[in-house]
């Protein structure tokens, strides 16, 4: 993800913030899941935990899971539409990409975990080309650009989750953006 920045492209190298990968379908919990919109999807690798979001589970970015005051916040609007960019370092078949929000009621002193988000992605965009190995249409634009709507209920300092669920792998691509809603 390249704009609005997120916390691994502030904080890690280039290439360590396009590696932050872990089982897809969050917030899930277990592994071996199948989609429900593309049963010949490859299954579902483990999600991260709670309090590992941030880094997809990776040691060499834990530092992504601390809760700080000093993350870079992004100003924005509530309810204002948030352009977000994806480039693809290495391409892949794509299902779908979700967006979460800090729940109203989250607590920013506490690592981010799953009851820190609401429970459905404030957007989902969803690729229905099936079976994978014989849609070309799952092969995203490169960048990829979406208008994420955010809430219009939320003033301060919120996190969006920003999840890319690929289809012919195990895995999501997970990147964090730290937000200031005014």
């Amino acid at each position: 993800m390249t704009s609005p920045p997120s916390r691994a492209g502030i904080h890690l190298e280039p290439w360590q913030a396009a590696a932050l990968e872990a089982g897809k379908f969050f917030p899930a919990l277990q592994g071996g899941l199948r989609d429900p919109d593309a049963p010949d999807d490859v299954p579902n690798n483990t999600p991260p935990v709670d309090g590992k979001i941030a880094s997809a589970g990776l040691d060499f970015a834990a530092s992504l899971d601390e809760p700080r005051d000093d993350w870079t916040k992004h100003p924005v609007h509530a309810g204002q539409q948030l352009e977000v960019t994806w480039h693809m370092h290495a391409p892949h078949k794509t299902r779908r990409w979700n967006y979460f929000f800090t729940s109203s009621s989250w607590d920013p002193k506490k690592p981010l975990a799953r009851a820190q988000f609401d429970p459905d992605p404030i957007m989902t965009i969803m690729n229905t080309g099936q079976p994978y190995w014989a849609s070309d249409s799952l092969m995203p634009d490169n960048p990829t650009v979406h208008q994420v709507t955010l809430p219009n209920d939320r003033k301060g300092y919120h996190v969006l989750l920003a999840v890319w669920e690929v289809a012919d792998t195990g895995n999501a691509f997970y990147q964090v953006i730290d937000l200031n809603l005014t």
